[in-house]
């Protein structure tokens, strides 16, 4: 009796046939594997501070001296557990970014929720010739309640006024478009009666040894990537430490 006829016979599975199965068999380990790790991935991306601890910079044993944040800005509770500091330049595109990727969440996850308590200060670079104006700009509105809404809008709308050659009247624009009192705006800034605070704060930083915008720090631990894994990475550390 032939193959053939003997796998009619027997009913017995052709060897194309015990083939094909074998192919849909592997297509469906593929098709599983590639699903769990996309699973897995998105997983990784939204916890915070996901990843292994190994890429976290290590703790730092040093103090930072807390009666530095007077010369910053401040936002959130006097006594959460764990203070985050940055120091930033509203010229610097860099800043921007991280600003954009990173000051909602900590706001909604950590400040509002009273884990954390940032200080920001003002770092402006001498290269960046409109740095020192946008930093009174916030201050300056900072005096009318505005500070953090005055910070975003300089961040997001960094390449408009970057090079500037009257960047008061542009800034008294947008103390405007905050619905803010813009003589009032414009005098302090005309009258640069916020430089003083701006200057401690960039003292600070230059005390500190700054180089580098951004630069931030969560307690005295510096980010050595300036990314949001790091940075809730670190904080979620600093709370588990705390526990």
């Amino acid at each position: 009796m032939g193959e053939a006829k003997r796998r009619q016979h027997t009913g017995a599975p052709s060897n194309k046939s015990v083939k094909e199965q074998r192919q849909q068999r592997l297509f469906w380990g593929i098709g599983i594997t590639v699903v769990i790790a996309v699973i897995a991935l998105v997983l990784y991306l939204v916890t915070p501070g996901a990843g292994p601890t190994g890429q976290l910079p290590a703790a730092s044993g040093d103090r930072f001296p807390a009666e530095l944040d007077q010369y910053g800005v401040q936002r959130g509770d006097p006594d959460a557990p764990v203070v985050v500091r940055e120091f930033a330049d509203y010229q610097c595109p860099a800043c921007a970014s991280f600003a954009s990727q990173t000051h909602e969440r900590l706001l909604e996850q950590y400040i509002d929720t009273g884990k954390v308590r940032l200080v920001f200060f003002e770092m402006p670079l001498r290269q960046h010739r409109n740095a020192i104006p946008a930093a009174m700009a916030a201050r300056c509105a900072g005096d009318q309640g505005s500070y953090w809404d005055m910070q975003q809008t300089l961040f997001d709308r960094q390449s408009r006024w970057s090079n500037s050659n009257d960047p008061i009247n542009v800034f008294t624009g947008y103390g405007e478009d905050l619905g803010l009192n813009t003589q009032r705006l414009e005098r302090c800034l005309r009258n640069e009666r916020r430089l003083e605070d701006v200057e401690a704060s960039l003292n600070v930083a230059q005390q500190l040894r700054v180089a580098a915008t951004p630069t931030v720090l969560v307690d005295s631990t510096r980010l050595s990537v300036t990314n949001w894994e790091q940075l809730s990475g670190v904080i979620e550390r600093q709370l588990q430490a705390g526990d």
